[in-house]
């Protein structure tokens, strides 16, 4: 049974604990070697948006956004709670995160881990087209995969 999600600002320090536990016990974190501390370093940064997945006071999952630098609009990271996955919960963060970027910005960039081979499929489902391999840019052997969703060139959505 698919639940009842509210996706909305991530609120409280609990919810950043919970979220930085979330990634630092799961795929592909995990592999990343990305640890308690510095999943919860990475989420407590003021220049980024995270929004989690929530059904009452259950965090399902959650999404980081980066709205600034080379590559605006990027989705920094994604994370469903192990016990959620394959209930649609990373679709609708990956939609939320569309339609808060689309707003402001023509193209929405991800990276996706060489070995994460799920969710690579998923991105490609959604329309998410490969742009870029970076080679051994988190751990040796492994590439990290730069995909772009776009509505537009920057020029001509400027123009709007």
């Amino acid at each position: 049974m698919e639940p009842h999600v509210k996706i909305r600002p991530i609120c409280g320090q609990q919810e950043f604990e919970t979220c930085a536990r979330m990634m630092a016990e799961s795929e592909p974190w995990i592999t990343l070697q990305r640890d308690y501390a510095a999943s919860l370093r990475n989420l407590s940064s003021h220049e980024k948006e995270i929004h989690v997945a929530a059904q009452g006071d259950e965090i399902l999952g959650f999404v980081v956004l980066n709205l600034h630098g080379g590559f605006v609009g990027y989705i920094q990271s994604i994370c469903v709670a192990p016990r959620w996955r394959n209930h649609s919960i990373g679709r609708k963060l990956v939609a939320f995160a569309e339609q808060r970027v689309f707003k402001d910005y023509p193209n929405l960039f991800i990276c996706v881990s060489s070995f994460n081979s799920g969710a690579l499929r998923l991105y490609r489902t959604l329309g998410y087209e490969v742009v870029g391999e970076l080679k051994n840019y988190i751990i040796d052997g492994h590439s990290e995969i730069l995909l772009r969703k776009t509505i537009g060139s920057l020029t001509e959505f400027r123009k709007k």
